[in-house]
């Protein structure tokens, strides 16, 4: 066989085994080891001195090899060498054999990138004595799909590819099947934040880590297996361990709890008064909560309802009016008689009472408590929640079935929710917020202002380097029918200035919008509500209050407008004015039989008060450690079997012991008195 002959073939062969191939890669040899083997592979005999140099030791070829000697390609997801094919002629076949047997046995190391489509130098003539003289060399027009075009240097491409590459391998090695079918769960279930986004990058990435790991991880396949697939998957897939979505993925891998690492994710790519819809679980979870569940007979305590007075027993009451009384069990009507008529206390003046002091002293002696329901305490509205089935075990960690729920299943106001909504802070010592756009569009832009000390914190100024207190949301534009709000606070006693610290709200820019606001101001644990109802004129200021400051004495609010709001209707019974109560009690996880676990919350549950929401049944904080495992599972179980509405139920106020607050309430007797109960 003539060496065109063999260059032919060579050419042959690569444009057949090729046609399918994207991507041509280099092995881990040096260029200079593959020269010499081919010159050395000649079997004796074969390749003899010509003139100076042996017959094959050309300098043109020698140049192709060192370019092109060690490229290699995937074919049938195998490593392929440009080498293997055969021939007729045996001391070709050799230099053949023999270089595809030592390529074949390195690593790739490069995508190969060129931006020559000729490689090599196919033949060149030589004038001598008996005419002209044709030398053919080893030769090759690239397919222009391995041809690259671009403006970026070889050097540069390559470097990118590498770096893919490596990346790829290492999210094969670290990140499990198990962290990709979980976090492919949470985007089927519409869980996690901007998921959708993830879902076919995910489900391609799932399918190379299964083909991955049935490779065989000793022979070095997992690695020519990510250089394969990293140029196909490209650069997105490829570093997807780099994304924020890889992210999550390793943490989920190397053991982190599901709900922590989705935070730390949603922490990365999701707004900051991002909230997540759905509690965060997998089916894996699922599965075996349910199994737990079963084990341990709680499936008859899922399902739960409003508590209602028919259910309570008499050591769990604190007090009861007298129709009340003739409900709960044990019919203790005349034990009740028999408390009222022993002489009570005459007042004549409004007292500060402490609860201890109020449920030990003042209740036994009462006939009638009535609660005057301010607007303020909107948030503590709660209802008793109660299992359907009586006869179900407890899943909490008290003896009993009972738990409770807060308004909107949260304690907060519903501005101070707002705020938080919309990214505020609302854990400072100290808090001003305002709220307006609540009903008809009122495109104005009011803005929140506090003279501090020695400073004016408004939209111009927002941060106060003395006190630390910043103005975190400021909105210009409202929208229609979403709230807006402002938001001032203060983050530490320790920065801020005795002193008289003035609020008030300006319209900057009056659009045509007629109604006022509603502000707030928050100290001590205690939130102060006021509401302006007027419109505010261009360039108009309303001062709400003046906090007066100082280290010996606290907070000290002077209003500007009124504290309290006009009567409302919630739940049905009106804010502002006094409401009969049928039952005080402590919170279920302190009455009677129980050991006092968890905090101490007291109910004043009011005459007339109907919960008009679905609240969950129970929450996590409540359930028994049997169950602590499985809370995620919980808590979209607490969502799910939500109580439904119901006439008849023990809804009212109430508050946690561990909170600072208060609530004004009539103790009707012998005699009537007003009583500020400070808890």
């Amino acid at each position: 066989m003539e060496f065109k002959e063999f260059k032919q073939e060579f050419q042959k062969n690569f444009r057949e085994k090729t046609k399918d191939v994207s991507h041509l890669f280099v092995a881990d040899i040096d260029p200079e080891e593959v020269w010499d083997l081919y010159l050395g592979s000649f079997p004796p005999g074969t390749n003899e001195i010509f003139r100076e140099r042996k017959e094959f030791d050309c300098s043109a070829c020698r140049h192709f090899i060192k370019r092109f000697g060690n490229v290699v390609f995937f074919l049938d997801h195998k490593v392929t060498s440009i080498w293997d094919f055969k021939v007729e002629d045996p001391k070709y076949q050799a230099v053949l054999d023999a270089l595809t047997a030592r390529i074949m046995r390195c690593d790739i190391k490069d995508v190969y990138v060129t931006k020559d489509k000729k490689i090599g130098v196919d033949k060149n003539y030589e004038d001598s004595f008996n005419g002209v003289l044709t030398w053919e060399h080893l030769y090759l027009e690239l397919p222009d799909k391995f041809v690259y075009t671009g403006v970026d240097t070889e050097a540069s491409v390559r470097g990118k590819y590498y770096s893919t590459a490596e990346t790829f391998f290492r999210s094969l090695q670290e990140i499990t099947i198990e962290a990709i079918e979980t976090v492919l769960e949470l985007i089927y279930s519409n869980t996690l934040y901007k998921g959708e986004e993830w879902k076919e990058i995910l489900e391609q990435f799932l399918k190379y880590k299964k083909y991955f790991n049935a490779l065989n991880i000793s022979t070095g396949e997992r690695a020519c297996f990510a250089w394969e697939k990293s140029v196909e998957a490209g650069p997105i897939i490829g570093k997807i361990r780099n994304l924020s979505i890889g992210t999550l993925l390793e943490d989920i891998s190397k053991g982190e709890e599901l709900d922590e690492a989705v935070r730390k994710y949603e922490a990365i790519v999701a707004p900051a008064n991002y909230k997540r819809s759905k509690p965060i679980f997998s089916k894996r979870t699922l599965e075996n909560a349910k199994k737990t569940i079963e084990d341990l007979g709680y499936m008859r305590s899922l399902p739960r309802k409003y508590a209602t007075l028919d259910e309570i027993r008499l050591e769990d009451v604190n007090f009861s009016n007298r129709d009340s009384a003739k409900r709960i069990k044990g019919d203790v009507f005349a034990e009740l008689e028999e408390e009222i008529a022993l002489t009570p206390e005459r007042f004549s003046r409004v007292d500060e009472v402490p609860l201890k002091k109020f449920m030990e002293d003042v209740l036994p002696k009462a006939e009638q408590i009535e609660v005057l329901f301010e607007n303020r305490l909107t948030p503590n509205l709660m209802s008793l929640i109660a299992p359907v089935h009586k006869d179900a075990p407890s899943m909490f960690k008290w003896d009993n079935g009972f738990s409770w729920a807060y308004n909107k299943n949260m304690t907060d106001s519903d501005i101070k929710e707002a705020v938080k909504n919309a990214g505020g802070d609302v854990t400072g010592v100290l808090r001003a917020s305002l709220i307006w756009n609540e009903g008809k569009y009122n495109k104005n832009d009011f803005d929140l202002h506090c003279v501090t000390p020695k400073y004016h914190i408004y939209f111009q100024h927002m941060k106060d380097s003395y006190t630390k207190g910043e103005l975190d949301i400021d909105i210009i534009d409202p929208k229609e029918g979403v709230p807006a709000v402002e938001n001032i606070t203060w983050p530490s006693m320790e920065f801020l200035e005795e002193g008289v610290y003035k609020i008030y709200v300006k319209n900057y820019t009056h659009r045509g919008g007629k109604d006022g606001f509603r502000a707030e101001i928050e100290f001590n644990g205690i939130i102060h509500q006021f509401v302006y109802n007027k419109e505010l004129r261009h360039r108009e200021e309303v001062q709400v209050a003046e906090v007066i400051y100082t280290k010996e004495g606290g907070f000290k609010l002077i209003e500007k407008i009124p504290s309290t709001m006009a009567t409302r209707d919630i739940w049905g019974i009106k804010t502002q004015q006094f409401v009969p109560v049928s039952v005080i009690m402590y919170s279920p996880n302190h009455w009677k039989r129980e050991r006092g676990i968890g905090h101490k919350h007291v109910f004043f549950m009011l005459a007339g008060c109907r919960n008009p929401q679905k609240p969950n049944g129970f929450f996590n904080e409540f359930l028994s450690n049997d169950l602590r495992e499985h809370r995620r599972v919980f808590e979209a179980l607490g969502s799910k079997m939500r109580v439904s509405d119901a006439e008849d139920q023990l809804s009212g106020v109430g508050f946690s012991t561990t909170k600072r607050n208060e609530v004004i309430v009539k103790v009707i007797g012998q005699s009537e008195r007003i009583i500020k109960v400070k808890i």
